[in-house]
């Protein structure tokens, strides 16, 4: 019986569906990791045009913003000088950006665990924080001295990622 050529054998749909899943599963690991470092290259972006919105705020009032909950804009500091969009939304890591004016962080990497300025991300009711400690790792390299445990990027309450504008 002749074959016909306008179609495909089952065989080779087989083939070329087995071929097309393989190079999937090589590429997958690499999409995955370039994810990773886009959402870390985001937060850190934001922590960077934070801490200089508050540092301009300090400098011009002679005083911190007043503490907020995570995910509302302190008293103080206007749309004007804040993409409060960004601020009041979850982060591509999830939790919710907080500001922290005498606080106190017991636990974690936090020796004494008060700080007089800093930023946090927490996880809130409607934005959980995905506590990843390779992600806070890769962050820590780029904004800070590379170590959770020291310097001005570390790991604060609960485990998330606080850094720490002036101590």
């Amino acid at each position: 019986m002749p074959r016909s050529a306008a179609g495909l054998s089952m065989v080779e749909l087989m083939v070329v569906v087995t071929i097309l899943s393989f190079l999937m599963m090589l590429a997958l690991p690499s999409y995955q990791r370039i994810q990773r470092k886009t959402r870390a290259s985001a937060v850190i972006n934001d922590f960077r045009v934070f801490t200089a919105v508050f540092q301009a705020y300090a400098h011009e009032t002679g005083n911190w913003p007043p503490e907020a909950v995570a995910g509302v804009v302190p008293t103080g500091i206007t749309s004007q000088d804040l993409q409060t969009t960004v601020w009041t939304q979850a982060t591509p890591i999830g939790g919710k950006f907080d500001w922290e004016f005498m606080q106190v962080h017991p636990g974690g990497t936090s020796p004494g665990g008060k700080w007089r300025a800093a930023i946090t991300i927490t996880g809130t009711a409607d934005a959980p924080l995905l506590l990843d400690l390779d992600l806070f790792q890769q962050m820590d390299a780029a904004l800070d001295d590379g170590n959770l445990a020291t310097g001005n990027f570390r790991l604060g309450f609960g485990g998330g990622p606080i850094l720490i504008i002036e101590p």
